[in-house]
């Protein structure tokens, strides 16, 4: 790969203890993915998929190896580097969502804006545009528990998109 790469891993692996067994979930996962690629893991329930997506957002921690997110390692930064990181560089869409459910949908949306380093939008004007933009003009103030499924859904990859992310994440 000629240019820098946006995600890069280098031998990373992930061993869970159970009991007197280990379990290694990520095995040694070499891994470029360039500026505008798209890429989709694939396999069976159970074979590293989300512990993968977790180790590359910084979510949780490797065993080993590498992982460099537009050039900076993060395997050694503490949790407000982390965090940092995330909200810049990283949009997630979690396999449950994970809405806050005391805030409507527009507050939802408009948090990770709220925490930004460096303020790119403010947060109300980018979360209805957003929200709008994916069909939930008429759902903004409403809390999780009064979306369907598939609206959640859109709250959440709303929430993903608020800060312009380079990189995008989707776990199912």
């Amino acid at each position: 790969m000629g240019e820098q790469a946006l995600i890069r891993t280098r031998d990373l692996r992930k061993e869970f203890q159970l009991g007197e067994q280990v379990i290694a979930a990520v095995d040694g996962i070499d891994l470029d993915v360039a500026t505008g690629e798209v890429l989709s893991i694939v396999g069976p329930s159970g074979s590293g998929k989300s512990t993968l997506l977790g180790l590359i957002g910084g979510l949780d921690t490797p065993t080993s190896g590498s992982i460099l997110l537009d050039g900076v390692e993060i395997g050694g930064m503490g949790e407000r580097e982390l965090t940092d990181i995330r909200n810049e560089k990283l949009g997630f869409v979690f396999q449950f969502f994970n809405l806050i459910p005391s805030l409507s949908a527009r507050e939802n949306v408009a948090l990770p804006i709220q925490f930004a380093n460096q303020r790119r939008f403010d947060p109300d004007e980018r979360s209805v545009e957003l929200l709008e933009h994916l069909g939930l003009a008429d759902r903004l103030d409403h809390r999780p528990n009064q979306l369907s499924g598939g609206e959640q859904q859109r709250v959440a990859i709303a929430r993903a998109l608020a800060n312009n992310p380079p990189i995008l994440m989707t776990d199912e």
